[in-house]
């Protein structure tokens, strides 16, 4: 930071703007924190929409699963064949506009560290402000997880990742392998399928189908599995990682077709496709890696939050390592709804520890 840089001192700063962003807002603002002037909101993003607004034409507002509205606003009369990117960036904006959430974008949000007075600095591509307490809202979309295998580079064809999805269209008369166990991978492998010369669905491991709803008392030891990885510091895992697939119609339909019809992982990848230890070999045009995302908490680093396992260990929402730190939509608060859940109780701990500190003052 340029020291004759002015620095904007704030309670509360939020960085990102998606469903845990504008969660924390709404309930900062609810109990009595003036957008602006208490609080500000940094989003990297050039509009409304959170990650939402970079997904796949595709993928409609009707398949998408489990998205809940956000707090204080239902998110009514959205038409179930329209884009899920179009529909969720309209509400998220009519959200914002709303309550006067008075984001601030595009931010690009380069270094939290340690400030004077026991005070945290936020350093950005917009300035920097000093903050008594901070929710880290930043979610994933931006750390696309590709993994690394031999021949990688020797590759011929397209290599992409989910987070560059273009649609099905595009893979018209092509040779597609897909790499990838969760919803994603399966739900590209069914729109390419109608496209594509020919299909390959790799994981590292078998699929898990779950038949039967997904019940409250599922979500929830889901989520119980998530949050014991991230008290003991571990890389959060996604709760979709320990539910299993929803064994729906449409994967019913791709089971019977062939098209789920699950290959163990590749050795190694040739110019011309992929190959296993055996010998065995499958041409390819395209490798699609529907591998996931990490975190993207790299801005961070400088508060040293990080435990030997990798992971920030987390109680609730607060940095074990640094009680003014919350992270929302991280592990465990990483579903709409749990997102919703996270910013509630970020901002009930935030209020309680700048209650404490005034007392002391």
């Amino acid at each position: 930071m340029n020291n004759t840089e002015a620095v904007e001192a704030v309670d509360v700063v939020v960085i990102g703007a998606g469903q845990a962003g504008l969660s924390s807002a709404y309930h900062l603002r609810r109990t009595g924190f003036e957008p602006g002037r208490d609080f500000v909101v940094l989003d990297h993003s050039p509009a409304p929409g959170g990650a939402w607004q970079f997904r796949w034409p595709s993928l409609t507002y009707g398949k998408v699963h489990g998205m809940h509205s956000l707090p204080g606003m239902e998110l009514t009369g959205a038409v179930p064949e329209r884009p899920s990117s179009e529909v969720i960036a309209e509400y998220f904006d009519t959200y914002e506009r709303t309550l006067d959430l008075r984001v601030r974008r595009p931010v690009d949000v380069r270094a939290v560290r340690e400030g004077p007075d026991g005070r945290l600095l936020v350093e950005s591509s917009a300035g920097t402000w000093s903050a008594r307490a901070l929710i880290n809202a930043t979610g994933t979309w931006d750390r696309p997880f590709w993994p690394r295998y031999p021949g990688q580079e020797t590759f011929l064809g397209r290599q992409l990742h989910t987070a560059q999805y273009p649609g099905p269209e595009e893979f018209a008369g092509q040779r597609v392998v897909v790499v990838g166990g969760g919803a994603s991978g399966t739900q590209h492998l069914l729109e390419i399928a109608q496209y594509a010369a020919a299909t390959t669905w790799v994981t590292r491991r078998p699929p898990v189908f779950r038949e039967g709803p997904f019940t409250e008392d599922v979500g929830r030891s889901a989520v119980a599995l998530v949050e014991e990885r991230v008290r003991q510091g571990l890389p959060p895992k996604s709760v979709v990682s320990v539910t299993g697939l929803p064994l729906n119609d449409a994967i019913r339909q791709g089971l019977a077709d062939g098209v789920l019809d699950r290959q163990p992982m590749f050795d190694r990848i040739t110019p011309d496709g992929v190959e296993w230890q055996d010998g065995r070999h499958i041409a390819a045009d395209v490798i699609l890696w529907a591998t996931g995302f990490r975190p993207a908490v790299d801005h961070l680093a400088p508060l040293r939050l990080r435990e030997p396992g990798g992971g920030i260990r987390i109680e609730g929402t607060r940095a074990v390592a640094d009680p003014r730190v919350h992270l929302v939509g991280y592990g465990p608060s990483a579903s709409t709804i749990g997102a919703n859940r996270a910013g509630r109780a970020a901002v009930r701990d935030i209020r309680r520890l700048l209650s404490e500190e005034t007392v002391a003052a």
